[in-house]
This record gives structure tokens, C-alpha cells and sequence, in this order.
């Protein structure tokens, strides 16, 4: 434990830095004497680009990138991770919207079909946004609490569909406030074993064998954010408050409650035009009430984004409530910005099911490549490697973590 508490004060950091005044959101991306993949290309085969006005309007901007990537369970799936920034007012006063979709298969009925999205209307005057997926794939599944072994763990198939939107609209210059509607629908929960997961667990909500779990509530939510890129987050603060409220009114298998509270803060070490940023990230996620489904609880790996936890494997500690730290220093390594790096540790752990305490903490840490995908939103192809006890693995993306 005593190797766990500097890292955990490290990236606590963020809560002292959170009186620094916080850089103009609305500056523009500067991409002069900046280069990325497409300028690589256009040198190399000699295309010399027609020459256009400069466009103020000028707000879409495109990125496509194919990978192959392991999947829970064994075996390889192919991705193809699209994204698209795009700007529905004035760059000056309105933050890129952005939107996601990375479906992904494989030769044995695992795939998926993510999308997701956040667009700021003009003058930033409303938040929409939407996270919509319908996944078939396995999953393993360790237990409740920060306990167990490695080698205890069972393989859960399902099919998941999620409907999350939300609508936020501004209060102050950075605050934002709305209300959403969540839906989780997990259906044909399985194992080799029809009473196996019940038994593993020992936990008795929403894992019966080939029957389905659903959730359904309303949000109320809070948002500040000075940011303006979610694909390369400039220096800046955000954070963002979620409670939902899911019932049997609403169609809801039981009456319970989650809270989601996410903090990040972005510092700038330099005032040149090169990446020279710390950034941190903690969230907090608990839930309440009975007969919370099992695959509802907080788990690694499963916050709003899927990004948390790298070096960790998805769903490898689940519980009640989940607490998680984060801390990356990220660096162009070449001047134009073409190639950077960035260095991450975070850490983690979800409290135990009988008493409630956060007894175990689980670290891991990483570095990574990045390079640029697209300089006009900012958007990397990020190669990072992370490892904790006992695992290791590569992350492929475009966007950066957080």
C-alpha cells in the first residue's frame, strides 16, 4: 500500500490546480507550420493541392483509420474507428462537435456497432449528446470487489443494446445543464454452465441464464467545460455530473440509482505552439438502491467513454461503487507536430460488496506514440502500451484518452 499512496496523491493533483485561471477555449486550432498524415502523403506522390480561399466557415473535418484488435473471450476482430469534427457556428465562439462510430466483427458472431456523439449548437447555446450501441461479444467477468485472482474468471456472452441521449443547455459562459434518458437492455446472459454466474459472483441481480436484464431512467445533468476539442483537449478544465434515475415506471426491471462524477484538468507547461501538457483525470462512480442488474455496476473500462483503465483489463475489478485516477504528460516530439508521446499511471478500485470499502487499489501505467491524423481538429492516431500485474496490452485509437 505504501507504493500506492504517491501515486495516488499524484493524481489527486488536479483539485489543487483547479484555481488556475483557465486559458480562452474559444482560440482557435493553429495548424500553421503544422503537419500530419494527409501533408506526409501529398509530399511522397507529389500532389500539390489545388489553392483555396481561406474560409472562416471552413468546419469538417474527417478521419478513418482500420485496425485489428483482440476481443474478451480469444481472438481478433477487425475496427474501423471513424470520426468526424465539425463546427455548427462560428469557430470563434462555438466548440467542435464531434462524432464517432467504430463498428467491429470478426468470423464468429462477435461485432459491434458503436456511435457516438457531442454537438455544441451555435454559440455553443446547447450540448446534445448521444451514445447509441448494439454489441454481441463475450466478456470476462472476475467477481465483485478488488480481491480477486487472475485466474479467477468465468466468460460471460450477451448482446447489449444502449440508448443514452442527453440535452444540456447553457447557464453560464461554461456551464452547461440538462436532463437525458439512459436504456441498458442485456439480452440471452450466458455461460457454459446455466447457474455458473450466480454461483461465481455471488451476487444474485440480472444474471440469470438466457434472461434479459433492462434498465431504464431518466438523467439530470451538469456540465463545465473550457475546453474546445474533444479529440485533443487544449489547456482547460471539465467536469460532468450525472445522476440517473431508473424505474419501474419507466419500464425499468428494479428502482435504483448511479451517480457519475467526472473531473479532468488540462495545464499547458509552455507558451510555445508545441504540445507541452499535463493532463489529469479522477470519476467517481457509485450506485444505489436493490436489485441493481449485475452488468450494471460500476466496472473498469465501462465509464461513458470506455477509456479508463489502460494497462487493465475491461471489466477486470467491478463493484457497488468505482474510484479512478489518471495522470498523463503528453509532448510533441517533432516540431511540425507530426509525431508526439505521451507518459500515463493511474490507478484504481472498486469497494467490496459487504462493507463497502475501497480496500484494494489496482495501478498501471504506460507510454504511448501519437501521430498526427488530422491537424485541422487535432485528431491523433494514438498507439499506446500499458501494463499492471499480471497484463499488458497495446491500445489502438483515434482521440486521445481523455
Amino acid at each position: 500500500m505504501h507504493r500506492v499512496i504517491p501515486l495516488i496523491l499524484f493524481c489527486l493533483i488536479p483539485g489543487i490546480l483547479f484555481a488556475q485561471k483557465a486559458i480562452d477555449p474559444n482560440k482557435l486550432i493553429d495548424t500553421a507550420n503544422k503537419k500530419d498524415l494527409v501533408d506526409v502523403g501529398r509530399a511522397i506522390f507529389h500532389i500539390t493541392p489545388k489553392p483555396v480561399e481561406e474560409k472562416t466557415g471552413k468546419s469538417f473535418y474527417f478521419s478513418a483509420l482500420p485496425l485489428s484488435y483482440s476481443v474478451p473471450g480469444g481472438g481478433r476482430a477487425l475496427f474501423t474507428t471513424t470520426t468526424a469534427g465539425f463546427y455548427m457556428g462560428d469557430r470563434a465562439t462555438t466548440y467542435l462537435s464531434s462524432v464517432s462510430f467504430a463498428p467491429y466483427f470478426n468470423f464468429k458472431g462477435r461485432y459491434g456497432l458503436p456511435f457516438r456523439s457531442s454537438v455544441w449548437t451555435k454559440d455553443n447555446g446547447w450540448n446534445i449528446q448521444g451514445d447509441t450501441r448494439f454489441l454481441v461479444y463475450p466478456q470476462y467477468t472476475w467477481g465483485l470487489g478488488g480481491k480477486q485472482p487472475e485466474s479467477n474468471k468465468i466468460t460471460v456472452n450477451y448482446e447489449y443494446i444502449r440508448f443514452y441521449q442527453s440535452f444540456l443547455k447553457r447557464i453560464t459562459s461554461y456551464l452547461y445543464a440538462g436532463i437525458g434518458y439512459n436504456l441498458d437492455y442485456y439480452l440471452d446472459i450466458e455461460t457454459t454452465d446455466p447457474n455458473a454466474l450466480q454461483k461465481f459472483t455471488g451476487y444474485p441481480y440480472g444474471i440469470s441464464t438466457d434472461k434479459n436484464s433492462f434498465s431504464s431512467g431518466l438523467t439530470v445533468n451538469l456540465l463545465y467545460d473550457t475546453r474546445n476539442n474533444e479529440f485533443n483537449p487544449l489547456p482547460g478544465s471539465y467536469v460532468n455530473v450525472i445522476y440517473r434515475f431508473n424505474a419501474h415506471a419507466l419500464g425499468s426491471d428494479a428502482n435504483w440509482q448511479s451517480l457519475y462524477l467526472d473531473v479532468r484538468k488540462y495545464i499547458s507547461l509552455t507558451k510555445t505552439k508545441e504540445q507541452n501538457v499535463l493532463a489529469f483525470w479522477a470519476y467517481y462512480w457509485k450506485t444505489f438502491g436493490q436489485g441493481i442488474p449485475y452488468l450494471n455496476l460500476p466496472s473498469i473500462g465501462w465509464d461513458p467513454y470506455q477509456r479508463s483503465g489502460r494497462g487493465i483489463q475491461q471489466n477486470r475489478y467491478r463493484g457497488p461503487s468505482l474510484l479512478y485516477f489518471e495522470t498523463e504528460y503528453r509532448r510533441d516530439i517533432t516540431a511540425n507536430g507530426l509525431l508526439g508521446f505521451v507518459l500515463f499511471a493511474n490507478i484504481n478500485s472498486a469497494n467490496e460488496l459487504n462493507t463497502h470499502e475501497f480496500s484494494y487499489w489496482h495501478p498501471a501505467a504506460g507510454t504511448g506514440l501519437r501521430i498526427k491524423f488530422n491537424k485541422g481538429s487535432g485528431t491523433n492516431i494514438a498507439i499506446d502500451y500499458g501494463f499492471s500485474k499480471n497484463y499488458s496490452g497495446v491500445i489502438l485509437g483515434l482521440g486521445e484518452a481523455f
